[in-house]
C-alpha cells in the first residue's frame, strides 16, 4: 500500500468517526490528515525524480563508456603492457634503462637528435653538442611538477 493510499485510507477512518470538523479534535485531526497528504504527495515526486535521475545517470553512464571505449580502446588492454618494459634484455647505460627521466630532441640548426637529461631541460637551456648552437627549453608549471 502506498503512502497515498494509505493517508486516503486515514481520511475515510476520520470521516467514519463522524467527527464534527468545527469541533477542535476535528479540526485538528483535519489539518494532520491534510498535511499527511501533502507530505505523501512531495514523497511521491521526489521518489518520481529519484527514479528520472537514475535512468539519466544510467544513460550517461553508457555513454561515458562508449567515449572512453572510442578514446582509449585500441587493439591492446592495459594489462598487456603490465609487465612490458623495452628495456628489460638491454645492457646499456642509457638515461632511460638506469630510472632517469631523459629526452630527445632534434637541433633545429643542424638536425642531430640530442639527449636532454631532467636537469638540463628544467634550466631552460642547452648548446647542441654537434654544431655548439644553444637550444632554449620552455616549460610551463605543469611540466616541471611532472619532470620533478
Amino acid at each position: 500500500m502506498s503512502i497515498k493510499e494509505k493517508v486516503a485510507y486515514l481520511k475515510g477512518l476520520a470521516e467514519g468517526l463522524g467527527l464534527d470538523a468545527e469541533s477542535k479534535e476535528g479540526r485538528l485531526m483535519s489539518v494532520i490528515i491534510d498535511t499527511l497528504a501533502d507530505m505523501a504527495d512531495d514523497i511521491e515526486a521526489l521518489s518520481d525524480a529519484a527514479v528520472n535521475m537514475e535512468e539519466e545517470l544510467d544513460a550517461i553512464t553508457d555513454t561515458l563508456a562508449d567515449v572512453e571505449e572510442f578514446l582509449f580502446d585500441d587493439e591492446y588492454d592495459d594489462d598487456d603492457y603490465d609487465d612490458f618494459d623495452a628495456h628489460d634484455d638491454c645492457e646499456c647505460e642509457c638515461d632511460c634503462c638506469q630510472g632517469e627521466f631523459a629526452c630527445e630532441v632534434e637541433c633545429p640548426a643542424c638536425g642531430e637528435e640530442i639527449t636532454i637529461d631532467e636537469a638540463t631541460l628544467i634550466s631552460g637551456s642547452a648548446n647542441c653538442p654537434a654544431c655548439g648552437k644553444e637550444l632554449e627549453f620552455e616549460l610551463d608549471e605543469d611540466d616541471e611538477t611532472e619532470a620533478e
